[in-house]
């Protein structure tokens, strides 16, 4: 496990609460509350900056830690890479909602993101010269679906869009991605994928689809913080 220390960042103060190696990162802060009021028990609030709640506590006898990270890859990318470099944070699970964009998967349905694929220019910084694949650590994705397999839950494993583009002034961007078999677009994953391909350490985005694009299916903002559970059971057996 991983001690602050009493270290802290502009974004993140413990004030000595431990940070555990393994962290759920939903997008949602209210979404963290839930998991740590719903899941863990001994917890502790490690942080409350800007209101990006973090809790630390036990499942099943093993810590793990969950806080929200809001949205975009700016966002996810400050906060993981806080975690990584500053906490010593090991594995790195997103947990969030996603649109589809494919005809069979429909809202509520889980997708494991081996790939992220994506339109921001994060990933220049590293200078690599080409063009590098944005993927999952096999590690953690091999676990996740044994234990949806082992839970009975359908899971679609593939290729995400991390777009930095929500309101698109394109109408016919999303419509390429779909034809190139994207299962569902969201917008953190192609940030965290990339700190901790740079870190050495693991990631993985879980991801439940809360609408669908094309079909203009939407679940409600209370569903999204307390409905996604499937996906937080199934992040929460990998600490």
């Amino acid at each position: 496990m991983s001690s602050t220390n009493f270290k802290e960042t502009p974004h993140i103060k413990p004030n000595g609460a431990e940070i555990a190696e393994t962290i759920l990162l939903p997008g949602d802060p209210l979404r963290a509350k839930f998991i740590a009021e719903t899941y863990l028990e001994d917890v502790i609030q490690f942080n409350e900056v800007r209101g990006m709640l973090g809790y630390t506590g036990t499942y099943k006898g093993k810590r793990i830690s969950v806080m929200g990270t809001g949205m975009g890859t700016p966002s996810m990318s400050i906060y993981s890479w806080e975690l990584i470099h500053v906490f010593g944070v090991k594995n790195l699970i997103r947990i969030g909602s996603a649109g589809s964009l494919q005809d069979d998967l429909n809202l509520y349905d889980i997708v494991f993101a081996m790939g992220a694929s994506t339109d921001s220019n994060y990933g220049h910084q590293f200078n690599v010269p080409g063009h590098y694949s944005i993927t999952a650590s096999y590690e953690l994705l091999e676990r996740a679906k044994k234990v949806a397999d082992e839970q009975g839950q359908k899971v679609r494993v593939g290729n995400v869009l991390s777009s930095d583009v929500f309101y698109n002034a394109d109408p016919t961007a999303i419509q390429k991605w779909s034809e190139m078999g994207i299962l569902c677009a969201e917008m953190e994953s192609a940030g965290l994928y990339l700190n901790a391909a740079h870190a050495g350490v693991n990631a993985l985005c879980i991801l439940t689809i809360s609408d669908h694009i094309f079909k203009e299916e939407k679940t409600t903002q209370e569903e999204r913080q307390t409905a996604f559970t499937k996906m937080m059971e199934i992040a929460l057996e990998l600490a």
